[in-house]
Protein backbone atom coordinates (compact mmCIF):
# COMPACT_ATOMS: atom_id res chain seq x y z
CA UNK A 1 0.00 0.00 0.00
CA UNK A 2 1.32 3.64 -0.58
CA UNK A 3 1.16 5.53 2.43
CA UNK A 4 -1.08 8.75 3.45
CA UNK A 5 1.20 11.63 4.28
CA UNK A 6 1.05 14.89 5.69
CA UNK A 7 2.61 18.52 5.65
CA UNK A 8 3.67 20.69 8.41
CA UNK A 9 6.56 22.95 9.38
CA UNK A 10 6.74 25.17 12.23
CA UNK A 11 7.22 28.17 10.35
CA UNK A 12 3.32 28.02 10.00
CA UNK A 13 2.93 29.12 13.33
CA UNK A 14 4.75 32.30 12.79
CA UNK A 15 1.47 33.61 10.89
CA UNK A 16 -0.32 34.63 14.10
CA UNK A 17 -1.96 37.57 15.83
CA UNK A 18 -3.14 36.56 19.33
CA UNK A 19 -6.80 37.02 20.27
CA UNK A 20 -7.62 36.40 16.77
CA UNK A 21 -9.78 32.89 16.27
CA UNK A 22 -7.59 32.33 13.18
CA UNK A 23 -4.26 31.56 15.22
CA UNK A 24 -1.03 29.43 15.73
CA UNK A 25 -3.19 27.58 18.87
CA UNK A 26 -5.52 26.08 15.83
CA UNK A 27 -2.57 24.20 14.68
CA UNK A 28 -0.72 23.70 17.73
CA UNK A 29 -4.16 21.61 18.88
CA UNK A 30 -4.00 19.90 16.19
CA UNK A 31 -0.42 18.50 15.64
CA UNK A 32 -0.53 17.81 19.30
CA UNK A 33 -3.93 15.62 19.20
CA UNK A 34 -2.57 13.57 16.23
CA UNK A 35 0.73 13.12 18.33
CA UNK A 36 -1.17 11.97 20.85
CA UNK A 37 -3.55 9.38 18.93
CA UNK A 38 -0.20 8.03 17.48
CA UNK A 39 -1.54 9.30 13.93
CA UNK A 40 1.48 10.84 12.97
CA UNK A 41 3.50 8.04 13.37
CA UNK A 42 1.52 6.32 10.97
CA UNK A 43 2.05 9.01 8.45
CA UNK A 44 4.77 10.09 6.27
CA UNK A 45 6.20 13.56 6.57
CA UNK A 46 6.17 15.48 3.65
CA UNK A 47 8.65 18.98 3.90
CA UNK A 48 7.21 21.59 1.96
CA UNK A 49 9.34 24.06 0.28
CA UNK A 50 8.18 27.77 -0.69
CA UNK A 51 5.73 27.76 -3.76
CA UNK A 52 7.48 29.11 -6.78
CA UNK A 53 6.51 32.15 -7.94
CA UNK A 54 5.77 31.57 -11.32
CA UNK A 55 2.89 28.52 -10.54
CA UNK A 56 1.99 31.45 -7.58
CA UNK A 57 1.15 33.72 -10.47
CA UNK A 58 -1.06 31.40 -12.35
CA UNK A 59 -3.52 31.51 -9.26
CA UNK A 60 -2.80 35.83 -7.70
CA UNK A 61 -1.89 38.48 -9.56
CA UNK A 62 1.64 39.75 -9.45
CA UNK A 63 0.58 43.38 -7.92
CA UNK A 64 -1.01 40.94 -5.09
CA UNK A 65 1.84 39.14 -4.58
CA UNK A 66 4.46 41.69 -4.10
CA UNK A 67 2.19 43.96 -1.87
CA UNK A 68 1.65 40.96 0.39
CA UNK A 69 5.58 40.67 0.46
CA UNK A 70 6.30 44.70 0.85
CA UNK A 71 3.39 44.41 3.75
CA UNK A 72 5.24 41.86 5.93
CA UNK A 73 9.11 43.01 5.43
CA UNK A 74 6.97 46.62 7.04
CA UNK A 75 5.64 44.70 10.27
CA UNK A 76 2.27 43.85 8.62
CA UNK A 77 -0.87 44.25 9.65
CA UNK A 78 -4.56 43.85 8.10
CA UNK A 79 -5.14 43.88 4.59
CA UNK A 80 -9.27 43.89 5.66
CA UNK A 81 -11.01 44.04 8.90
CA UNK A 82 -10.86 40.25 9.48
CA UNK A 83 -6.90 39.26 7.70
CA UNK A 84 -4.18 40.27 9.50
CA UNK A 85 -0.65 40.13 7.90
CA UNK A 86 2.38 39.59 10.18
CA UNK A 87 6.23 39.95 9.84
CA UNK A 88 6.60 36.11 8.92
CA UNK A 89 3.29 36.19 7.25
CA UNK A 90 4.32 36.28 3.80
CA UNK A 91 6.95 33.60 4.40
CA UNK A 92 4.60 31.24 6.22
CA UNK A 93 1.67 31.58 2.91
CA UNK A 94 4.51 30.73 0.42
CA UNK A 95 5.35 27.74 2.63
CA UNK A 96 1.78 26.89 3.24
CA UNK A 97 0.91 27.29 -0.55
CA UNK A 98 4.49 25.31 -1.40
CA UNK A 99 3.62 21.95 1.01
CA UNK A 100 0.15 21.85 -0.94
CA UNK A 101 1.71 21.63 -4.06
CA UNK A 102 4.21 19.33 -2.55
CA UNK A 103 1.58 16.72 -1.28
CA UNK A 104 -0.25 17.02 -4.60
CA UNK A 105 3.42 15.81 -6.47
CA UNK A 106 3.48 12.78 -3.78
CA UNK A 107 0.04 11.99 -4.69
CA UNK A 108 -0.07 12.40 -8.53
CA UNK A 109 3.07 10.87 -9.18
CA UNK A 110 2.71 7.75 -7.12
CA UNK A 111 4.91 8.04 -3.87
CA UNK A 112 1.70 8.07 -1.65
CA UNK A 113 -1.98 7.16 -1.86
CA UNK A 114 -3.06 10.19 -0.06
CA UNK A 115 -2.30 13.22 1.93
CA UNK A 116 -3.29 15.91 4.51
CA UNK A 117 -1.79 19.27 4.57
CA UNK A 118 -1.61 21.00 8.49
CA UNK A 119 -1.21 24.48 6.56
CA UNK A 120 -1.89 27.66 7.57
CA UNK A 121 -2.57 30.49 6.65
CA UNK A 122 -5.50 29.24 5.40
CA UNK A 123 -6.86 29.70 1.44
CA UNK A 124 -10.24 29.30 0.10
CA UNK A 125 -10.97 32.95 0.64
CA UNK A 126 -8.08 34.25 -1.40
CA UNK A 127 -9.27 35.44 -4.75
CA UNK A 128 -7.01 35.53 -7.83
CA UNK A 129 -6.70 39.90 -6.81
CA UNK A 130 -6.54 39.71 -2.91
CA UNK A 131 -6.66 38.28 0.64
CA UNK A 132 -9.55 38.21 2.62
CA UNK A 133 -11.53 36.02 5.20
CA UNK A 134 -8.21 35.18 7.14
CA UNK A 135 -7.10 34.04 3.84
CA UNK A 136 -3.43 35.09 2.20
CA UNK A 137 -3.12 32.67 -0.55
CA UNK A 138 -4.87 30.32 -1.82
CA UNK A 139 -3.14 27.14 -1.28
CA UNK A 140 -6.15 24.62 -2.85
CA UNK A 141 -6.07 26.09 -5.89
CA UNK A 142 -2.12 26.41 -6.24
CA UNK A 143 -2.72 22.52 -5.55
CA UNK A 144 -5.39 21.97 -8.64
CA UNK A 145 -2.61 24.35 -10.68
CA UNK A 146 0.36 22.01 -9.63
CA UNK A 147 -1.51 18.83 -11.05
CA UNK A 148 -3.27 20.32 -14.14
CA UNK A 149 0.34 21.95 -15.22
CA UNK A 150 1.87 18.24 -14.74
CA UNK A 151 4.30 19.66 -12.66
CA UNK A 152 4.40 16.39 -10.61
CA UNK A 153 7.68 15.15 -11.25
CA UNK A 154 8.42 11.45 -12.49
CA UNK A 155 4.90 9.32 -12.17
CA UNK A 156 1.55 9.66 -13.71
CA UNK A 157 1.23 10.06 -17.20
CA UNK A 158 -0.90 11.58 -18.93
CA UNK A 159 -0.71 14.35 -16.56
CA UNK A 160 -4.79 14.74 -14.62
CA UNK A 161 -6.84 17.04 -16.71
CA UNK A 162 -9.65 16.69 -14.72
CA UNK A 163 -10.08 17.69 -10.40
CA UNK A 164 -12.47 17.98 -8.09
CA UNK A 165 -12.40 20.37 -5.08
CA UNK A 166 -14.43 19.82 -2.97
CA UNK A 167 -15.29 22.28 0.37
CA UNK A 168 -17.44 21.71 3.48
CA UNK A 169 -16.02 24.64 5.10
CA UNK A 170 -18.96 26.67 6.55
CA UNK A 171 -17.87 29.93 4.44
CA UNK A 172 -18.37 29.36 1.10
CA UNK A 173 -15.25 29.27 -0.93
CA UNK A 174 -15.42 32.41 -2.69
CA UNK A 175 -11.97 32.20 -3.50
CA UNK A 176 -11.61 28.99 -5.20
CA UNK A 177 -14.75 29.31 -7.24
CA UNK A 178 -13.48 32.94 -8.56
CA UNK A 179 -10.22 31.48 -9.61
CA UNK A 180 -11.90 28.05 -11.64
CA UNK A 181 -15.36 29.97 -12.75
CA UNK A 182 -14.36 29.53 -16.45
CA UNK A 183 -12.49 26.44 -16.29
CA UNK A 184 -13.81 23.13 -17.50
CA UNK A 185 -10.91 21.39 -15.52
CA UNK A 186 -12.02 21.74 -12.34
CA UNK A 187 -15.11 20.74 -10.80
CA UNK A 188 -15.70 23.00 -7.87
CA UNK A 189 -18.63 21.75 -5.23
CA UNK A 190 -19.46 23.53 -1.82
CA UNK A 191 -21.76 23.36 0.31
CA UNK A 192 -21.92 26.19 2.94
CA UNK A 193 -24.04 28.37 5.27
CA UNK A 194 -26.01 30.96 2.92
CA UNK A 195 -26.54 33.55 3.54
CA UNK A 196 -23.14 34.14 5.53
CA UNK A 197 -19.92 35.41 4.77
CA UNK A 198 -18.86 35.86 2.17
CA UNK A 199 -22.09 36.24 1.09
CA UNK A 200 -21.48 34.32 -2.48
CA UNK A 201 -22.38 30.72 -3.50
CA UNK A 202 -25.59 30.85 -4.19
CA UNK A 203 -26.84 27.64 -6.38
CA UNK A 204 -27.45 30.01 -9.19
CA UNK A 205 -23.27 30.35 -9.74
CA UNK A 206 -22.84 27.56 -11.64
CA UNK A 207 -19.40 28.86 -13.91
CA UNK A 208 -19.12 31.24 -17.01
CA UNK A 209 -18.07 30.24 -20.76
CA UNK A 210 -16.35 27.14 -20.90
CA UNK A 211 -16.64 26.86 -16.73
CA UNK A 212 -20.69 26.76 -17.71
CA UNK A 213 -21.98 24.16 -14.86
CA UNK A 214 -18.66 23.32 -13.71
CA UNK A 215 -19.42 25.21 -10.27
CA UNK A 216 -21.96 23.28 -8.20
CA UNK A 217 -22.85 25.31 -4.85
CA UNK A 218 -25.02 23.85 -2.24
CA UNK A 219 -26.76 26.78 0.38
CA UNK A 220 -27.26 25.36 2.72
CA UNK A 221 -29.48 27.17 5.73
CA UNK A 222 -28.53 27.45 9.49
CA UNK A 223 -29.91 24.47 11.38
CA UNK A 224 -28.98 22.11 8.55
CA UNK A 225 -27.09 18.80 10.00
CA UNK A 226 -25.44 15.60 9.42
CA UNK A 227 -28.87 13.90 7.53
CA UNK A 228 -28.88 16.71 5.47
CA UNK A 229 -24.97 16.86 4.65
CA UNK A 230 -25.85 12.93 4.16
CA UNK A 231 -28.30 13.21 1.52
CA UNK A 232 -26.51 15.85 -0.36
CA UNK A 233 -23.17 13.64 -0.48
CA UNK A 234 -25.07 10.66 -1.62
CA UNK A 235 -27.64 12.87 -4.21
CA UNK A 236 -25.50 15.67 -5.60
CA UNK A 237 -21.47 15.36 -5.19
CA UNK A 238 -21.16 11.40 -5.49
CA UNK A 239 -23.35 11.62 -9.15
CA UNK A 240 -21.24 14.81 -9.96
CA UNK A 241 -18.15 13.33 -9.62
CA UNK A 242 -19.35 10.23 -11.27
CA UNK A 243 -20.26 12.09 -13.50
CA UNK A 244 -16.86 14.16 -13.78
CA UNK A 245 -14.83 10.97 -13.14
CA UNK A 246 -11.94 13.45 -11.67
CA UNK A 247 -8.07 12.48 -11.78
CA UNK A 248 -7.78 13.76 -8.39
CA UNK A 249 -9.96 14.88 -5.79
CA UNK A 250 -8.65 17.76 -3.47
CA UNK A 251 -10.92 18.80 -0.47
CA UNK A 252 -10.91 22.24 1.51
CA UNK A 253 -11.54 21.04 4.39
CA UNK A 254 -13.12 23.49 7.79
CA UNK A 255 -14.28 22.30 10.69
CA UNK A 256 -16.83 24.99 11.43
CA UNK A 257 -19.83 23.59 10.76
CA UNK A 258 -19.89 21.76 13.64
CA UNK A 259 -22.90 22.47 15.48
CA UNK A 260 -20.80 23.71 18.52
CA UNK A 261 -18.59 26.35 16.64
CA UNK A 262 -18.77 29.61 18.00
CA UNK A 263 -18.68 31.62 14.18
CA UNK A 264 -21.58 29.64 12.66
CA UNK A 265 -25.03 28.38 12.34
CA UNK A 266 -25.15 24.49 10.77
CA UNK A 267 -25.27 21.45 13.08
CA UNK A 268 -23.05 18.54 12.06
CA UNK A 269 -21.56 16.71 14.49
CA UNK A 270 -18.02 14.90 14.32
CA UNK A 271 -19.95 11.84 13.35
CA UNK A 272 -21.23 13.83 9.90
CA UNK A 273 -17.83 14.53 9.75
CA UNK A 274 -16.38 10.60 9.47
CA UNK A 275 -19.19 10.43 7.39
CA UNK A 276 -17.94 13.25 4.79
CA UNK A 277 -13.98 11.89 4.92
CA UNK A 278 -15.45 8.52 4.54
CA UNK A 279 -17.62 9.60 1.57
CA UNK A 280 -14.63 11.46 -0.70
CA UNK A 281 -12.02 8.62 0.48
CA UNK A 282 -14.06 6.05 -1.20
CA UNK A 283 -15.36 8.03 -4.14
CA UNK A 284 -10.78 8.74 -4.71
CA UNK A 285 -10.74 5.04 -4.74
CA UNK A 286 -13.56 4.42 -7.10
CA UNK A 287 -12.81 7.36 -9.67
CA UNK A 288 -9.04 7.97 -9.52
CA UNK A 289 -7.14 5.05 -7.72
CA UNK A 290 -7.05 7.18 -4.18
CA UNK A 291 -5.76 10.41 -5.20
CA UNK A 292 -7.08 12.30 -2.45
CA UNK A 293 -5.60 15.46 -1.05
CA UNK A 294 -7.58 17.26 1.94
CA UNK A 295 -6.07 20.72 3.37
CA UNK A 296 -7.30 22.46 6.63
CA UNK A 297 -8.94 25.46 6.37
CA UNK A 298 -11.83 26.70 8.99
CA UNK A 299 -12.12 25.60 12.65
CA UNK A 300 -12.35 28.01 15.92
CA UNK A 301 -13.70 25.17 18.35
CA UNK A 302 -10.04 23.48 19.06
CA UNK A 303 -11.46 20.48 20.89
CA UNK A 304 -13.97 19.79 17.72
CA UNK A 305 -11.21 20.89 14.97
CA UNK A 306 -8.29 18.69 16.58
CA UNK A 307 -10.68 15.71 16.86
CA UNK A 308 -12.23 16.34 13.04
CA UNK A 309 -9.00 16.75 11.66
CA UNK A 310 -7.85 13.27 13.43
CA UNK A 311 -10.99 11.32 12.03
CA UNK A 312 -10.20 12.64 8.60
CA UNK A 313 -6.62 11.02 8.66
CA UNK A 314 -8.53 8.01 10.20
CA UNK A 315 -10.42 7.75 7.16
CA UNK A 316 -7.49 8.48 5.16
CA UNK A 317 -5.41 5.59 6.73
CA UNK A 318 -8.62 3.14 6.08
CA UNK A 319 -9.46 2.77 9.55
CA UNK A 320 -12.74 1.34 10.05
CA UNK A 321 -14.15 3.49 12.75
CA UNK A 322 -13.88 7.31 13.97
CA UNK A 323 -12.40 7.97 17.23
CA UNK A 324 -13.74 9.18 20.74
CA UNK A 325 -16.91 11.92 20.10
CA UNK A 326 -16.70 14.05 23.61
CA UNK A 327 -19.03 16.04 22.37
CA UNK A 328 -22.33 14.00 20.55
CA UNK A 329 -24.83 15.06 17.85
CA UNK A 330 -26.64 18.52 17.84
CA UNK A 331 -29.69 18.71 20.23
CA UNK A 332 -31.80 21.03 18.01
CA UNK A 333 -34.37 20.01 15.40
CA UNK A 334 -32.42 19.58 11.77
CA UNK A 335 -33.65 21.96 8.64
CA UNK A 336 -34.78 20.24 6.06
CA UNK A 337 -32.90 20.20 2.41
CA UNK A 338 -36.05 18.71 -0.14
CA UNK A 339 -36.25 21.58 -1.98
CA UNK A 340 -32.49 22.76 -1.99
CA UNK A 341 -31.29 19.29 -3.45
CA UNK A 342 -34.15 18.91 -6.38
CA UNK A 343 -32.93 22.38 -7.27
CA UNK A 344 -29.30 21.92 -7.33
CA UNK A 345 -30.21 19.00 -9.21
CA UNK A 346 -32.26 20.02 -11.72
CA UNK A 347 -29.80 22.52 -12.26
CA UNK A 348 -27.29 20.46 -13.27
CA UNK A 349 -28.53 17.91 -14.98
CA UNK A 350 -28.89 15.54 -12.37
Amino acid sequence: MRPTVYCYDPLFLEHNLPGHPENRGRLERIVRTLGDEGLLARMILVPPKPVDLKLLAKVHQQPYITALKHYAERGGGHVDADTYVASRSYDAALLAAGGAAELVRAVVSGAARNGIGLLRPPGHHATYERGMGFCLFNNIAVAARTALDGDVGAGLRPAPTRVLIVDWDVHHGNGTEDIFYESPEVLFFSTHQYPFYPGSGDWRETGAGAGQGYTVNVPLPAGVGDAGFRRVYAEILTPLARRFRPDLILVSAGYDAHWNDPLAGLRLSLAGYWELARTVVALAEELCEGRLVVLLEGGYNLKVLSAGVADCCRALLGDSAPGPDPFGPSTWLERGVDDLIHTVRQSHGL
